[in-house]
């Protein structure tokens, strides 16, 4: 996956950032269902049933009032946390600095692609359409950048947990079904689970680099939320797929599950990127487009414990920091098998919601890098996970297990520094690699449900939730 090439100290920086979060995109009703008195022969007795029932509107409404403040009470504690973590570990942010460098670059007119900053010499590795977009971090301080990053993220986790849960609704559209159960709204649910969300490791290294994964995501999720037919649906991808190539599988996607006007948006999209990159830069365009693109070593080390793609994995099992053919074969594999396995679910099975994740996660392992902040797409897996309804507390036990996995922060512990990365024992392997096994292991499991006579059913647990009421009991 292109990316700004992670630092050879990889520490995995394994303190966390911080931020402050923008308010929740979800403005679904508060919970509570009217209770009304029952009838009686007696005006009296119906008038009591009447004021029994606005009693438990109100007491109803009070609740729901009182689990939204207490969720947003959660997300201003986990900010704060955070924030005060920035301060005691001053974070570089990293990455930040080099996309100031891009802009600069655009600017001055300096060399694109010839400079390197920060004291681990990051390169630009984006396609120019980027450059262009980060110009406006050149008229604020390296500070004021920083701040205004790290903030940006933290509103932009708040965004997609909300995405997410439209997604766990059922694409396209969701959310219809206001998410209310107990004291909790949607919006309380966004709020807490944001606060959770901020801690799982890539989320949390996205705001300690400075990244743009959740920008990303947001769009991409945004776009293919939106029903098929709507104007402009695929536009969104295009974009994303300009500032940093891999979002390209979703044109792909929505090509083959038959959606061609949203796919040739969406490749139309990413062409428009390409021409301004090209207007404003065509030696660097050029550059790019015929060199740079294929320099996956200028991205970084594919055998580091931050790659957590199938290429990082087959890496350093095979103890090898050029795996080639053993990791080309595999990749081509999954690459078809992920895809086909995308386009079954939402034609055969309607799963739009879990077409998507397939070719998200397809796109992470075949992608020559795919750092661990890249995969900030296990929000929207474990809102599907815990939205399922194969069977009741099944969804909830399998979403703990999977936040577990990108909360444990396992390849952060393993031996890493100089080539230790290279020479670590067989029982090490599956802590270095969590994020690649455990999708693999989950494509695996959709391929069985999709081709197995037994489970392909409308009733075999892959139907996602289009109410969250069950798993809030």
């Amino acid at each position: 996956m292109q990316g700004t090439r992670r630092p050879d100290t990889r520490g995995g920086s394994p303190g966390k950032g911080g931020g402050t979060a923008g308010r929740a995109a979800s403005t679904a009703a508060e919970a509570g269902t009217s209770a009304h008195g029952g009838g009686t022969t007696d005006g009296g007795g119906s008038t009591a049933g009447r004021a029994g029932g606005t009693t438990g509107e109100a007491g109803s409404t009070v609740a729901g009032g009182s689990g939204t403040r207490a969720a947003a009470a959660l997300l201003l504690v986990s900010l704060a946390a955070l924030a005060a973590l920035f301060a005691v570990r001053r974070f570089p942010v990293a990455d930040l600095l080099v996309y100031r460098a891009e802009g600069a670059a655009v600017v001055n007119g300096g060399d694109l692609y010839g400079f390197t900053v920060t004291a681990w010499d990051l390169p630009a590795t984006y396609p120019p359409f980027a450059a262009l977009l980060f110009v406006p971090t050149v008229w604020l301080s390296p500070a004021v950048a920083k701040a205004a990053f790290v903030a940006g993220n933290a509103a932009l986790a708040v965004l997609l947990v909300h995405l997410s849960l439209r997604l766990a609704d059922g694409l396209p559209g969701g959310g219809g079904t206001g998410l209310r159960a107990g004291r909790w709204s949607r919006r309380a649910v966004v709020l807490a689970a944001t606060a959770a969300a901020l801690w799982l490791e890539p989320v949390f290294q996205t705001l300690v680099f400075g990244q743009i994964n959740l920008l990303l995501v947001c769009l991409v999720l945004w776009d293919l939320g939106r029903p098929d037919g709507a104007r402009g649906k695929g536009l969104a991808v295009g974009i994303a797929t300009g500032i940093k190539l891999t979002p390209a599988v979703f044109a792909v996607h929505l090509l083959l599950t038959g959606r061609v006007r949203a796919g040739l948006t969406a490749l139309g999209g990413f062409a428009g990127t390409v021409a301004a990159g090209a207007l404003v830069l065509p030696s660097a365009s050029w550059e790019f487009f015929t060199h740079r693109v294929f320099e996956t070593a200028r991205v970084g080390k594919v055998w580091i414990v931050d790659n957590q793609s199938l290429q990082g994995l087959i890496a350093r099992v095979a103890h090898t920091s050029e795996p080639g053919v053993l990791w080309l074969v595999p990749a081509a594999v999954v690459a078809v098998a992920g895809l086909v396995l995308a386009r079954r679910l939402h034609v055969r099975h309607g799963q739009d919601a879990w077409a998507v994740m397939a070719a998200a996660f397809t796109a992470l392992l075949v992608s020559p890098i795919s750092w661990s902040h890249h995969w900030v797409w296990c929000v929207p897996l474990l809102a599907l996970l815990a939205a399922g309804r194969a069977r009741p507390g099944a969804g909830h036990a399998a979403a703990a297990a999977v936040a577990a996995v990108f909360a444990a922060r396992t390849l952060w512990l393993v031996p890493k520094h100089g080539a230790a990365d290279l020479r670590l024992e067989w029982w090490l392997q599956p802590f270095a690699s969590p994020y690649a096994l455990l999708t693999l292991g989950l494509l695996a499991a959709a391929a069985v449900r999709c081709y197995s006579p037994s489970l392909s059913g409308a009733a075999s647990g892959w139907a996602v939730s289009r109410s969250w009421e069950s798993t809030m009991r």
